[in-house]
């Protein structure tokens, strides 16, 4: 057998040096960059190679692309979670807002009410805000905003845009409080609009519902009757919706019928009112005093005075007296008789 000694196999295995392997491979490179500058012979070769690196560049971009989706997914997230707060933050203060705004148009109908109301109301009016409800079940009282430096008054009548609230009870500086007609303790003259029948509306402790308990079986009253302010009491100017009949009952056995009506003024519904300084009436001008003699007529002299003044009829006794004296030395004359037949 033969065999080779280790020189000869290190001369078999050994090849080219690398120095040449190099310039080789550049000559190749620089060849097939002027080919495929000048001609397009390459193109295809290019799309092959295109096409078979297409899945090692996929696999070698695989984790870059992971990355950037992770990191891209966080940052969506907390980038949503910020906007979602923000948003919801907005929605919230718009919802506050659109309640503002349903509120404000309300006050808005109110007011606009009121405001009509007052236009046909005789006198001065004001529009006050009620600030506080007496919550006491059996005292249907309301505390205002206007006060003695606004002119309130004791015993002001109050309105609002459908008929008579109260009357202003006690007056502070910057506040007064109103009882409602609906107050058991509160009483108002009215009349039936439809006949002119005359009676007094009682508070029943109920806001929706006054009592007149001074009408007689034989009163021409029915359901739907429509009660005015008569006038008569000094205080509520006549003419103004009170309340309407909701009841009537007549027993032949007693002298009154049962009564009720329904106030118009919204009483527990109310946030305005209207305060009303009725017209005064007018004033008749007294007659202009004479004016006083001088007081150098009252000092004349008594002689002046009576030279001015005629003597009277009938002589004093004084005059008499003197005339039947005669003057000294002198005899007095011989009375006449009368003749003698």
């Amino acid at each position: 057998m033969v065999t080779l000694s280790s020189d000869s196999r290190n001369i078999i295995g050994r090849g080219p040096p690398l120095g040449a392997g190099l310039f080789f491979l550049g000559l190749v490179s620089v060849g097939i960059m002027m080919l495929d500058q000048r001609s397009n012979y390459l193109d295809t070769v290019r799309q092959w190679l295109g096409a078979a690196a297409a899945p090692v560049y996929a696999v070698v971009q695989t984790p870059g692309q992971a990355w950037e989706w992770l990191t891209g997914s966080f940052a969506d997230r907390t980038r949503l979670r910020t906007e979602n707060a923000e948003l919801s933050e907005q929605l919230r203060e718009a919802r506050v807002k659109l309640l503002q705004f349903d509120s404000l148009r309300e006050e808005n109908v109110r007011l606009r009410a009121v405001r009509e109301a007052s236009a046909g109301v005789g006198g001065r009016t004001m529009i006050a805000e009620i600030m506080r409800v007496d919550v006491d079940p059996f005292r249907h009282r309301v505390r205002i905003n206007k006060g003695s430096d606004d002119g309130v008054f004791k015993n002001q009548p109050v309105l609002d845009a459908f008929g008579i609230v109260g009357q202003v009870v006690q007056v502070d500086k910057y506040s007064s409080t109103i009882i409602l007609i609906s107050d058991s303790g509160h009483a108002i003259p009215v009349q039936v609009n439809r006949n002119g029948i005359r009676s007094i509306a009682v508070g029943a402790g109920d806001l929706g519902k006054l009592s007149l308990p001074y009408l007689t079986v034989e009163s021409d009253v029915k359901t739907g009757d429509l009660l005015v302010s008569s006038g008569l009491d000094g205080i509520f100017p006549a003419g103004y919706p009170v309340a309407t009949v909701s009841k009537v009952e007549r027993n032949p056995a007693d002298t009154f019928a049962l009564v009720e009506a329904k106030p118009l003024a919204q009483l527990d519904r109310d946030r305005e009112v209207l305060l009303l300084w009725a017209d005064p009436p007018p004033q008749v001008e007294a007659p202009a005093a004479k004016p006083a003699k001088p007081a150098a007529t009252e000092s004349k002299p008594a002689a002046e005075t009576s030279s001015a003044t005629p003597a009277p009829a009938t002589p004093s006794a004084a005059p008499r007296e003197a005339a039947e004296t005669p003057p000294p030395g002198t005899q007095p004359l011989p009375q006449s008789q009368p003749p003698q037949d």
